[in-house]
């Protein structure tokens, strides 16, 4: 039966219009994404079997050119539509980050560090460079490391927090593992980025390791 026969409350664009895309499964999400099916399959259905093949919607959302566009039912040109999406999400959290301060709005950091981080396969270091008012200057991503770790160099840290002009900072780095806890060197190297930024005056206010779920903040923790 083509979705067009379903009731209207159970098709997946009605359903969203009528309860708010939060109410949809993550198939009628893709299924909606997809629009069309392929011979013998609904959108639902070919969305359905392509969370299975791939394990998850996650791992859908981040597989390369080459993985997705094998799939049945998909190409290059739903892959440039997908990362169009993506993006954009990334940049609607930076703007919305970007209004208010950052210790004021903690759940939008944790978003928007999340959007950066968490889909990364090797470890990366970054900062969330901040104003007198905590309101944000600017993010960038200063090391690149290997899956193992990252060699974070406090030097280059001062220079870019110099650079912006930041008077505080966040400090954060992604666990490829998906285990958030810190490790004794993750504790060390906060200290040590403390210590040097303390020497030109900009605070570090926080770390946070992103893994699966919820980023973790090293400030909530009393390990800054």
């Amino acid at each position: 039966m083509s979705i067009r026969d379903w009731p209207a409350a159970e098709r997946p664009r009605e359903k969203l219009l009528a309860q708010g895309a939060a109410a949809l499964s993550d198939a009628e999400l893709l299924a909606i994404f997809l629009r069309t099916g392929v011979a013998g399959l609904s959108a639902v259905d070919l969305a359905r079997r392509l969370l299975n093949d791939f394990g998850s919607l996650r791992a859908l959302l981040e597989a390369d050119q080459s993985g997705f566009s094998a799939q049945l039912g998909l190409g290059p040109a739903k892959f440039a539509q997908l990362q169009a999406v993506l993006e954009m999400g990334r940049r609607h959290l930076a703007e919305r980050l970007r209004r208010d301060s950052a210790l004021e709005s903690p759940q939008a950091v944790r978003d928007y560090l999340k959007a950066q981080l968490r889909h990364e396969p090797h470890e990366l270091f970054g900062c969330l460079f901040l104003d007198a008012r905590h309101r944000v200057l600017g993010f960038e991503v200063l090391f690149h490391g290997t899956i193992d770790g990252a060699s974070v160099y406090p030097r280059q840290v001062v220079k870019r927090a110099l650079a912006h002009n930041a008077a505080a900072l966040i400090l954060t780095h992604n666990h490829p593992s998906g285990v958030a806890e810190p490790s004794q060197a993750d504790r060390a190297l906060t200290q040590r980025l403390k210590d040097a930024l303390a020497m030109v005056d900009v605070r570090v206010l926080d770390h946070f390791i992103v893994g699966d779920g919820e980023p973790l903040s090293m400030a909530e923790h009393g390990w800054i």
